[in-house]
């Protein structure tokens, strides 16, 4: 348990920052819930708010914002705790490999560590160092804006 406080304050995140990183989880379950294919990568805080670098089975349109919203707007208004955990990396490489998450499989296979953080909020599970705010009802109102990416890790392959 005292790991786990250690690990969590290691990285030094405001309290702006922690927000904006659990909605950019919250993006993600939402995202999922309409694409439930989805391939995700990362999702950091960023200095004006937040992303999630993800591969969909077709570009998003502009229609697909408001409904991307909305359900974050629900999961926000759940008030879903931000459950830490911490697995071995073969089960965790076992999880996401089974879920097709080929982002996170690279990403774990690149970590230094024998064990690797996770965090649920709702039905969203995901590779995470964290930290984030102790619920999806902290984070606020979010506005979900188009965005051009100018790097993923798809561009690399």
């Amino acid at each position: 348990m005292s790991v786990e406080v250690e690990l969590e304050e290691s990285v030094n995140y405001t309290p702006i920052q922690r927000m904006r990183h659990s909605a950019a989880h919250v993006m993600a379950e939402a995202v999922q819930e309409i694409f439930p294919d989805a391939k995700f990568a990362i999702g950091p805080a960023i200095e004006d708010g937040f992303y999630y670098d993800f591969d969909l089975p077709r570009a998003l349109t502009p229609e697909d914002l408001p409904e991307i919203e909305q359900r974050m707007r629900r999961i926000i208004g759940e008030r879903y705790p931000f459950l830490r955990d911490r697995w071995p990396r073969e089960k965790a490489l076992e999880y996401f490999g089974n879920k097709g998450q080929i982002y996170k499989v690279e990403i774990i296979e690149n970590l230094p560590d024998d064990e690797v953080g996770i965090y649920q909020q709702g039905n969203f599970l995901d590779l995470c160092r964290g930290p984030h705010v102790e619920n999806t009802g902290q984070i606020g109102r979010v506005q979900v804006w188009p965005v051009a990416t100018a790097h993923s890790r798809r561009a690399e392959r």
